[in-house]
């Protein structure tokens, strides 16, 4: 008997009739003899209808009172899905519960829209799971030590159920979504895009942070933490496929100790459109300018992702870093505003037509010229790099964005993506 976290997208949970087949599919493992803990989202489209609805009625400025609000709002989306699958789940004959964040609870720091889990309290889904419950619990959210409702952002479901999984050293964590696991690059791009049975957890991680869009960074990183292996599979296989068979399908994210993990150098292609790229011309060459620019923007919370300081000439220099394309405006303002007149720099200019796109793999650590290789390829389809970053397993390349699905398609042939693994 293993003690089993399934978490559910909205997608799967967006009609009584699918919600329906969710609670069929858990009432299987159960009746196997697992012990069940389910994580599910909001129905499909009800969280972005609730936060619409707080959008026509805001106060012209979001403080955090408002902010607060919008908390306890959107998370009323997951407390209507966990109790309908707890209902449809009576209905198979199971007995169930389900808790909101907040009644197991799941503390979080305070942080409303995008709080970061700190602690959870697995007596009480304990005590049901011995009574041989099948336990719900709420995804995206969780309590602050005020006692407020927060919410974690953004697939912050995949996010509780790790963490749920972690807390109660489940055996297995079982993300099931709108794909059938994790493929070498995105299939709506490359046809012949192969899903991927097994991927490193370092792997996984350069993946989601580069745009590749299966699972939410801070899943993947609080699963990495915690050595919970987790698998992505799909969940519109039909429920009373064989339990054995679906224990397996998908691609199961593994510890790199595992075995077989120095086959592939190159283990996935990943990519994003949702980048911009802004450069601060003749700035003087002097210590403490990397800081005086970026220190502002981090003032701001706005992420930076690839940074690039050119070779001086007559005590001046370029600074040059990509942003995601929603805060340019905001930066370029910030910049021309606080930054230029204290630097004393000459101008700003931007770019929001680029992509990035990143060749991730473990085996890049013991392999040499892969980065040439990149270029090599990207060079004989006329595709200039105008930015470069690395790290042990990847190499990320910033070109023009109408270039971005030839680069992918062209480097998932050079690197043999498309051959079935030896």
């Amino acid at each position: 008997m293993a003690l089993i976290v399934h978490k559910y997208g909205g997608t799967s949970m967006g009609s009584p009739e699918r919600i329906r087949n969710v609670a069929k599919r858990v009432a299987k493992w159960a009746r196997a003899g697992h012990q069940m803990v389910v994580v599910p989202s909001a129905m499909s489209g009800e969280t972005n209808r609730l936060l619409a609805l707080a959008k026509e009625l805001a106060p012209p400025r979001a403080t955090p009172a408002y902010h607060r609000e919008l908390d306890m709002l959107a998370a009323t989306g997951e407390q209507a899905s966990s109790a309908l699958l707890a209902i449809a789940l009576q209905a198979e004959g199971m007995g169930s519960v389900s808790y909101a964040g907040w009644q197991v609870p799941i503390r979080t720091d305070s942080s409303y829209t995008k709080a970061r889990i700190e602690s959870i309290d697995d007596q009480r889904v304990r005590a049901d799971l011995n009574n041989g419950k099948v336990v719900i619990v709420t995804g995206f959210q969780g309590i602050d030590d005020e006692g407020n409702i927060t919410t974690l952002g953004r697939g912050g479901s995949d996010t509780s159920a790790v963490a749920v999984a972690a807390a109660m050293k489940a055996d297995e964590c079982l993300i099931y979504t709108d794909v059938d696991g994790v493929y070498t690059t995105d299939p709506r791009v490359v046809p012949e895009a192969r899903r991927l049975q097994t991927v490193s957890f370092e792997e996984m991680l350069e993946m989601a942070s580069l745009g590749s869009k299966v699972l939410q960074i801070r899943s993947v990183e609080f699963a990495g933490k915690y050595k919970v292996p987790m698998r992505v599979l799909s969940s519109f296989t039909p429920w009373d496929i064989d339990i054995n068979e679906e224990a397996k399908s998908g691609t199961l994210i593994t510890f790199e100790e595992d075995e077989k993990m120095e086959q592939a150098v190159v283990s996935g292609i990943a990519f994003n459109r949702d980048e911009a790229k802004i450069s601060v011309l003749g700035v003087p060459d002097k210590p403490g300018i990397a800081y005086q620019i970026l220190g502002a923007v981090a003032d701001a919370n706005i992420e930076v992702d690839v940074i690039i300081q050119n070779v001086s000439k007559d005590g001046k220099t370029d600074f040059s870093f990509t942003v995601n394309r929603n805060d340019y405006a905001r930066t370029v303002e910030l910049l021309k505003e606080k930054v230029l007149p204290e630097l004393g720099a000459q101008e700003v200019v931007g770019d929001t037509k680029i992509c990035k796109v990143s060749i991730v793999g473990i085996g890049m650590r013991s392999h040499v010229g892969v980065a040439s290789k990149m270029f090599r390829t990207l060079s004989e389809e006329g595709i200039n790099i105008q930015m470069i970053s690395t790290s042990e397993i990847k190499t990320s390349v910033v070109i023009d964005e109408k270039y971005m699905e030839l680069a992918v398609r062209t480097l998932h042939k050079a690197f043999e993506l498309d051959q079935p693994a030896a």
